[in-house]
């Protein structure tokens, strides 16, 4: 059986989906009902219920965006980066394999010659370099936690999307934001991520970080015109002049905007398809949301 912390979220409720599809059990932890912040009751857990396998997706996000993390600093860092340490501890000690669902926002930009970060590549936005949003400093310290965990993959995220309209989808925000900043990134289609996930565990590949992104990176522009293009919303977008602008006017922190390297999850077959392939069914599919 899994367990998932954290399971009734928006990337909870994609494990969710994907064990029903494959028919494995699991069970869903409210914080409401074990209080997993506390080692002790997470230890008495995994005693009375026998997990198979943890999957921790509980942290702070913040709402409407990482802005917030900025105000409420005390529940980020306890959620991204203290927690992740006191699960380390109750799953080492109950001897229980776990994955971890960490975030991509721990770096910003490429490497000079344009490629992405690899999973053995030191994060360059952080606390350490002091160049970053609270919220990625606290992933970043959160991953510091787990660094040589035993049994234990740290699966990064980065800006998920999926054919569900809905506030935490990439491809909504496009959609619904007054001025867009230009970027490059990578992103993650929400099921699909679930699935690599997943996959790690029952395909018993090797512990560690990975980057679970869909291979390659699109611009915002791309985006946009993927939009156009499927007639999703009728607007004139309108981008902001400058990353400056766009912190003047409309952010209280920076944003990580990067691309991440996806060579190693790709090698070991985690089931991910394209960027732009991705985007495009996603489109293709869409659902309004009601």
């Amino acid at each position: 059986m899994f367990l998932i912390l954290g399971g009734n979220g928006y990337v909870g409720t994609a494990f969710q989906k994907h064990l029903q599809k494959l028919q494995l059990p699991f069970e869903v932890i409210s914080r409401a009902v074990v209080d997993y912040s506390d080692e002790t009751s997470l230890l008495r857990l995994f005693d009375q219920r026998r997990p198979e396998f943890l999957i921790n997706a509980a942290g702070y996000t913040g709402r409407p965006n990482v802005d917030a993390c900025e105000v409420h600093r005390t529940e980020c860092l306890q959620g991204n980066a203290v927690l992740p340490g006191v699960i380390r501890s109750a799953c080492e000690k109950a001897g229980l394999p776990w994955g971890h669902v960490s975030s991509g926002c721990i770096y910003t930009g490429a490497k000079p010659d344009g490629s992405g970060f690899t999973e053995a590549d030191a994060p360059n936005f952080s606390f350490r370099q002091n160049n970053c949003s609270f919220y990625s400093g606290c992933k970043a310290l959160g991953e510091e936690l787990l660094s040589g965990a035993a049994n234990c993959y740290v699966w990064r995220l980065r800006i998920p999307f999926n054919e569900f309209d809905g506030p935490r989808n990439y491809i909504s925000k496009m959609m619904r934001y007054d001025c867009l900043l230009k970027a490059t990134n990578s992103l993650s289609q929400l099921d699909e991520f679930a699935s690599a996930c997943v996959a790690c565990w029952t395909k018993r590949v090797p512990f560690g970080v990975y980057n679970l992104t869909n291979p390659g990176s699109v611009t915002t522009e791309d985006v946009v015109a993927m939009i156009k293009r499927h007639g999703l919303v009728h607007k004139d977008f309108r981008f902001f002049d400058s990353e400056d602008q766009f912190m003047q006017l409309a952010a209280k922190t920076p944003r990580s905007n990067c691309v991440l390297d996806t060579t190693k999850a790709e090698q070991l077959k985690l089931p991910m398809r394209p960027i732009v392939e991705s985007l495009e069914m996603a489109m293709r599919g869409w659902v309004k949301a009601r």
